[in-house]
């Protein structure tokens, strides 16, 4: 691969990750993916289409991956986790179409026309998939929400994302503190949490303390994704950056709950 290209595709390559993730599911399997789009890229580099840009050729590149090979994941813990059940038990009435277009067009951004190039279909197809995902999936899941936010503007914005979903905010907590206690007075089945609180506390340290207790589903919502996309530690799956789309933020509950994983950020 020419330095150019490697220059091109550097800038993308965590979001791809991020995406390949919340597609698999889990960390181990999404990065597997991922080092086997680069790899065929390495090995030939004519595969890789720049005529709309380098983000959709990257993205392009990996689902022809993703459509055609299995690609086994390092088995860490001997078997397959309860989050992965789930999520299998979930997946079985999706379709994968409805989901990779779901996810392009909200978590990573893409629009309609720019999805359809990358997963292959048309733009009206596209919509038509986003519209069966989001149903199929608010179908599966209603549960009640814990917000961890300094700020009282993004804070009513959640929680009129999260009520106009279906689901109760159980509290809203500016601090690290105050979070920990409001999960412990009633159990969150979903997180949404800030990384930087008013108190200068961490919301990531709110997340291991309330993950010590027991296993829910996390979103971080964060101006400072670089903190949490470093590849030197195990990453959240679902990771939003500010300001945000709230059809981003949809997306993203819609998923975490559908596929009931716990952050990975507490290992």
């Amino acid at each position: 691969m020419s330095g150019s290209l490697s220059q091109e595709i550097a800038p993308h390559l965590p979001y791809l990750r991020r995406y390949a993730r919340a597609l698999a599911g889990t960390q181990t399997s999404g990065d597997a993916y991922v080092r086997a789009c680069l790899q065929t890229l390495v090995a030939d580099p004519s595969c890789f289409e720049m005529s709309s840009g380098a983000k959709i050729g990257l993205y392009r590149l990996f689902h022809v991956l993703w459509n055609a090979t299995a690609v086994p994941a390092p088995d860490q813990d001997g078997g397959v986790s309860i989050f992965e059940q789930t999520a299998q038990q979930r997946l079985a009435s999706m379709t994968p179409e409805s989901r990779q277009t779901l996810l392009l067009t909200t978590l990573e951004g893409f629009r309609p026309n720019e999805a359809a190039l990358i997963v292959g279909k048309s733009e009206e197809e596209v919509r038509e998939l986003i519209t069966s995902a989001i149903a199929d999936i608010d179908e599966q899941t209603r549960t009640q929400v814990l917000i961890i936010e300094d700020e009282p503007l993004i804070s009513m914005d959640l929680a009129d994302i999260v009520d106009g979903l279906g689901h109760r905010v159980t509290a809203v907590a500016r601090t690290a503190s105050e979070a920990i206690q409001a999960a412990k007075k009633e159990k969150p089945g979903l997180v949404l949490a800030d990384i930087q609180l008013a108190d200068g506390s961490s919301g990531i340290d709110a997340v291991k303390s309330i993950l010590a207790d027991f296993e829910v589903p996390v979103i971080f919502i964060t101006s400072f994704p670089e903190r949490l996309l470093t590849g030197e530690r195990p990453e959240p799956t679902f990771l939003i950056t500010k300001p945000f789309d709230p059809n981003t933020v949809k997306a993203a509950i819609s998923q975490a709950l559908f596929f009931n994983s716990t952050s990975s950020i507490a290992a």
